[in-house]
């Protein structure tokens, strides 16, 4: 397994756009650890500081797919580059300033959160030409992205709470915008970055949302997304019934140890069949995986479970990656990846939002049922939508390095 992703990253440019990418993701990636501890530590309530995170990740959700199309346009360099600084100008901005006045802290958060630059989109769109073309290294690529993911997501928070720590929640944004500017530089100056132009496009204002397979993939990630949203909250619920933070900790660690086996093993080998009917099994099984979490046994247990009902999230995000990929229109390849993300993270604020009254009455259990629900309305989708996922063109365009490639 490792052998193969060892490979996949000596590829030229490919462990350098990979690297840059995540570190310039992670202001996006902990924006609302980072805002919470900024807003308490400046006297504000947890009211104010949920706001302010959620209105970062409204606006992150919307400017996504502006700018992932304003990238299949323009190219990446004149996008990517302004708009993380621009986004990080906000960052800097909400800490310099404080939150008095609240509303120029609200302006800050809009700012900080529209200009986020699609890197996740812009690097699977540079996928196909920096390893040649290969369907199967891309698919590969794909998982490796996902599982590089839940590194990030684990590692993030980690580095928030030592600049915490070590200094204080000011630095931590300060720190977190530059390294954000940093990341993003690394990509736009690789030549794969500076090479890439995307595929011929028709004209249409509906963009890659004209495509029927990426509407029904939207909406099923939407409920993934929901599910996962709510893990957060019914974790935190039975964290506070068995033991307290401690425990809440463990279980989004196993969650994530578990998506990053899952990925990795998906990864490891090629996969023969339509993308479409994979997902449809993986996504089934992540649904079942969150079952076993309605028992809320004791913590141990508990912890074994969060294992297993990650293993199927991160294959499930990497099959959908490569879903997308055939169903995007040509020219549209960027704003469609970011489409996924905008989806996956409303979806998730979604989860969040429901899981709260579930757990006030009926406990953690029922903020599990939530994922539980979730996962189900996600198979439901993609398995009343099965006819349109299969209808992928055939001679479609993967867009290269140098123009487009066309695949066989």
């Amino acid at each position: 397994m490792a052998a193969g992703y060892a490979q996949l990253l000596r590829t030229r440019h490919a462990a350098r756009l990979l690297i840059g990418t995540l570190i310039g993701r992670l202001p996006n990636a902990v924006a609302s650890i980072a805002i919470v501890f900024f807003v308490r530590a400046e006297g504000g309530s947890y009211s104010l500081a949920g706001a302010l995170a959620a209105v970062y990740g409204v606006a992150n959700a919307v400017g996504q797919p502006l700018l992932g199309r304003a990238v299949d346009l323009y190219g990446q360099p004149r996008v990517q580059l302004p708009a993380a600084l621009v986004s990080a100008l906000g960052m800097v901005w909400l800490a310099l300033a404080g939150t008095d006045p609240v509303a120029g802290a609200y302006a800050a958060m809009v700012v900080a959160g529209l200009f986020t630059p699609p890197l996740e989109g812009g690097l699977r769109a540079l996928w196909p030409s920096v390893l040649g073309g290969s369907e199967e290294q891309v698919h590969a690529a794909y998982a490796m992205d996902a599982v590089a993911q839940e590194v990030m997501f684990t590692v993030g928070p980690l580095l928030v709470t030592v600049l915490v720590s070590v200094w204080d929640p000011a630095v931590a944004l300060l720190v977190l915008s530059a390294l954000g500017v940093l990341g993003a530089l690394s990509v736009v100056v690789s030549e794969p970055s500076r090479a890439w132009r995307s595929a011929p496009r028709e004209a249409h204002w509906l963009g890659a949302l004209r495509s029927g397979g990426l509407l029904a993939l939207l909406g099923a990630f939407f409920f993934v997304g929901t599910a996962l949203g709510s893990i957060a909250v019914a974790g935190m619920a039975y964290g506070d019934g068995h033991g307290g933070g401690v425990v809440y900790g463990w279980l989004m660690a196993a969650l994530g140890l578990g998506a990053l086996v899952g990925g990795v093993c998906y990864g490891a080998r090629p996969w023969a069949g339509a993308p479409e009917r994979r997902l449809l099994v993986l996504v089934g099984l992540l649904a079942v995986g969150y079952v076993p979490l309605l028992l809320t046994p004791g913590p141990w247990a508990m912890t074994a479970l969060a294992a297993l009902a990650g293993v199927f999230l991160a294959p499930s995000i990497a099959c959908a990656f490569i879903v997308v990929d055939r169903h995007a229109p040509s020219g549209t390849v960027t704003e469609a990846f970011s489409w996924l993300v905008t989806f996956f993270g409303v979806g998730a604020a979604m989860g969040t939002a429901v899981a709260g009254p579930a757990v006030e009455l009926g406990g953690a259990a029922a903020g599990f049922g939530v994922a539980v629900a979730g996962g189900v309305a996600a198979l439901l989708v993609l398995m009343s939508t099965q006819r349109v996922l299969g209808a992928v063109v055939a001679g479609r365009v993967v867009e290269g390095r140098s123009g487009v490639l066309v695949e066989n």
